[in-house]
């Protein structure tokens, strides 16, 4: 009886954590991927897309290993949303670390691309980065451009 309601909890809880999470319809998917597409119309850098839907040219691939899921990076970075609106710039000239891992799955994606030196512009859909989540300079749902310069890799 314990066992069979260890298992009911354990089902219970992963359906709720799931159900609490924004999920993205292939048709929602396809309207972000029309925004994104418009978005670059505008723009003369050639993307490549990536099959999560990542969008990213990398301007210079950097030197020594491909960074990994587990290492420890310092960047300087510009995060702005389609509409040009800057929502975090104190980063472009003033390095930040962080870990891979604990990184919005659009960054995480992309750092893979990049060695120590490299940099890249990234363009991620809400459903690889804050999907709904409603955050002091970032609407939900919104789409996140950014520019990344990899200063060093641990």
């Amino acid at each position: 009886m314990v066992k069979n309601m260890k298992h009911i909890l354990t089902f219970l809880f992963a359906s709720l954590l799931l159900a609490s999470c924004k999920t993205y319809s292939e048709d929602d998917k396809k309207t972000l991927n029309k925004k994104i597409e418009s978005y670059l119309k505008k723009d003369t850098t050639h993307y490549q897309k990536s099959e999560s839907g990542l969008y990213y040219f990398i301007e210079k691939e950097g030197t020594g290993e491909y960074i990994k899921f587990t290492d420890e990076i310092k960047i300087n970075y510009q995060g702005k949303l389609l509409n040009g609106h800057i929502f975090d710039g104190e980063h472009k000239k003033n390095p930040i670390s962080f870990k891979v891992a604990d990184l919005i799955e659009g960054w995480k994606e992309g750092m893979l691309y990049l060695k120590k030196g490299g940099k890249a512009k990234l363009i991620i859909p809400p459903y690889l980065g804050y999907g709904d989540y409603d955050l002091e300079k970032i609407p939900p749902h919104s789409v996140l451009i950014f520019d990344v310069e990899v200063v060093d890799v641990k």
